[in-house]
């Protein structure tokens, strides 16, 4: 991989030795606005854990970086965020030539073409948005090819929007014994993306259906640990987090401008 692995799934942690310093200045916003941002999020992420009966931890911000440049991924890394999702394989490329420093996760959190299994093998850590045989099969024989097994985890389309990607809920049980079987993927849980909706409350039942759903799925497949939940964003990871979320991919509520101090993000 492009990137180190993370030792551990903490919300945020020290800012490591090795950081990278910036050879240019914070252009999406100053950096005193960013760790505003940050301290914000991370607040309400600790907040929301616990209002769930567990710690901060156990919770993970993957910061979504597919609108902002190198250099606010740099300044998120000094603030001691460690996981980063991009969207697309040819963005990620072209931010991520140069190494990010150990420690970082980089996650690959949009729809994934079969015939880019080879480069997105290549650079990211965990690819989240697995959703049909034919990806299954492309990622398989890339991942045998470089000798390496690949981290993913498995997309429901929970809410059944025809715009958007990941399997039905019915075809999940096959899907993951394909997975499961398979031996150079290494599936870790589940990702869904919940509608956009005006008030975050009317997404609990999605998160909640996605949370029963890995709960079957771990039934009937004992021999691994499917200890992921990927849901949640900006506007909702609150709520996520409440319904057992265990990563939550935020992108505007740390890098687009605005009070970090206020309310709810919309």
């Amino acid at each position: 991989m492009i990137v180190g692995h993370a030792h551990g799934d903490g919300v945020i942690g020290e800012p490591k030795t090795n950081s990278l310093s910036p050879q240019h200045p914070i252009t999406r916003s100053p950096s005193s606005d960013l760790a505003a941002r940050v301290d914000r999020v991370v607040s309400l992420v600790a907040e929301a854990a616990r209002s769930s009966g567990r710690q901060p931890e156990d919770v993970t911000i993957v910061a979504v970086t597919k609108t902002v440049d190198r250099d606010a991924i740099e300044a998120a890394y000094a603030l001691g965020l460690r996981h980063f999702g991009e969207n697309r394989v040819q963005d990620a490329g072209r931010k991520l030539a140069e190494l990010l420093p150990d420690g970082t996760e980089l996650h690959l959190i949009g729809q994934l073409q079969s015939n880019k299994a080879k480069p997105a093998v290549a650079l990211f850590d965990i690819i989240e948005s697995v959703d049909r045989i034919s990806l299954i099969d492309a990622l398989e024989k890339e991942a045998e090819r470089r000798g390496e097994p690949v981290s993913v985890l498995l997309q429901v389309n929970i809410a059944r929007e025809p715009q958007k990607g990941g399997c039905l809920p019915e075809s999940a049980p096959d899907l993951m014994e394909r997975l499961v079987r398979s031996p150079w993927l290494r599936p870790r849980g589940l990702m869904t993306i919940a509608p956009l909706v005006a008030d975050a409350e009317e997404t609990r039942p999605v998160f909640s259906a996605l949370r029963a759903l890995r709960d079957a799925l771990q039934r009937q497949q004992p021999t691994v640990d499917l200890d992921t939940l990927s849901m949640g964003m900006s506007d909702d990871f609150r709520v996520a987090i409440v319904e057992g979320a265990t990563s939550v991919r935020i992108g505007r509520a740390i890098f687009e401008e605005g009070d970090p101090s206020g309310g709810d993000f919309g």
